[in-house]
């Protein structure tokens, strides 16, 4: 999920900062995801064939607001209504685990068939057509003099902390600006100093989105649809400004912020791929407005 497809989209950032913008959680969860494949063959080849009526949609215990329990994660809402334009049930298939795994554990042993919220060019899946765009924004308390709109803002390099989630462009562009040993030690803090090393390790946006309500950092940075309803919900108002897709880093490379979303099936399933996209157009009207009910900046797609 928007990070869920999140999760992945560090890797287009420039070869230059990829080391930096990438946590050792993501590649190690694509090498034990292929692992896994595999070393359980038989498992995956005993899975009962999906009931053509339903749409098993993998989806996250542990990924608010993208993923909730009680299907009122912007993502739980987006696949319902596809679901329902393809004239299919929708089941979901919790796993008790953060969105990353969803394709390991999930689609890959066949107790799910689709993944929603994902970068459109994640390579571990065969994907839909884009459903949406968005992007990282900057979030800071509209009782601030702090209209931030751009990474080359020379106050960032001043204020008193920034709160960004670990791997993204926005830590990579806190490096970028020679403020990260800075903030280091805070941004750890937020989750128990647990190194993301072998383990999937990442702030609660709700977090990053506190932080900076109750004045304990002065700039968030996050990808929007994570933040947004906690933005919209906030009791202190807050402002929320898309980061710019031409974002550069000091040498001068392209750090991309804005990402298509899309849904991912097994990479030989083109006929629930081609089912999806037919949905996905259908459904266009009722996705649009559930982005909007919940806040979610949107720009075209590519």
């Amino acid at each position: 999920m928007p990070l869920l497809g999140g999760l992945l989209r560090a890797a287009t950032c420039a070869a230059a900062l990829l080391a930096l913008a990438i946590p050792a959680e993501n590649a190690w969860a694509q090498e034990s995801e292929a692992q896994a494949i595999q070393s359980e063959p038989s498992k995956a080849a005993a899975a009962p064939k999906p009931d053509p009526s339903t749409l098993r949609i993998c989806a996250s215990e542990k990924q608010p607001p993208l993923s909730m329990r009680d299907g009122s994660g912007l993502e739980n809402r987006v696949a319902a209504a596809v679901a329902e334009a393809m004239g299919r049930k929708p089941v979901f298939v919790w796993l008790a685990k953060p969105a990353i795994y969803l394709v390991r554990d999930g689609l890959e042993k066949r107790t799910c068939d689709v993944v929603v919220g994902l970068d459109s060019d994640d390579p571990r899946v065969l994907t839909t057509k884009p459903y949406y765009r968005s992007g990282y924004v900057f979030i800071t308390r509209a009782d601030k003099d702090l209209d931030v709109t751009s990474w080359s803002d020379p106050r960032l390099k001043t204020v008193d902390h920034m709160v960004v989630p670990l791997g993204s462009p926005g830590e990579a562009m806190l490096k970028d600006i020679g403020r990260y040993e800075e903030d280091m030690a805070y941004l750890y803090a937020l989750v128990g100093f647990r190194a993301p090393r072998n383990q999937y390790t990442q702030i609660d946006p709700a977090r990053i989105v506190s932080e900076v309500a109750n004045d304990k950092a002065e700039v968030g940075v996050a990808f929007a649809p994570d933040v947004a309803r906690y933005v919209k919900d906030s009791t202190v108002p807050l402002r929320m400004t898309l980061v710019p897709n031409d974002t550069v880093s000091s040498d001068g490379r392209t750090m991309p912020q804005s990402f298509d979303q899309s849904m991912g099936v097994r990479r030989d399933d083109t006929a629930l791929r081609d089912a999806l996209d037919a949905a996905i157009a259908k459904a266009k009207p009722q996705i649009d407005a559930i982005l909007k009910q919940d806040g979610v900046p949107v720009v075209a797609t590519n």
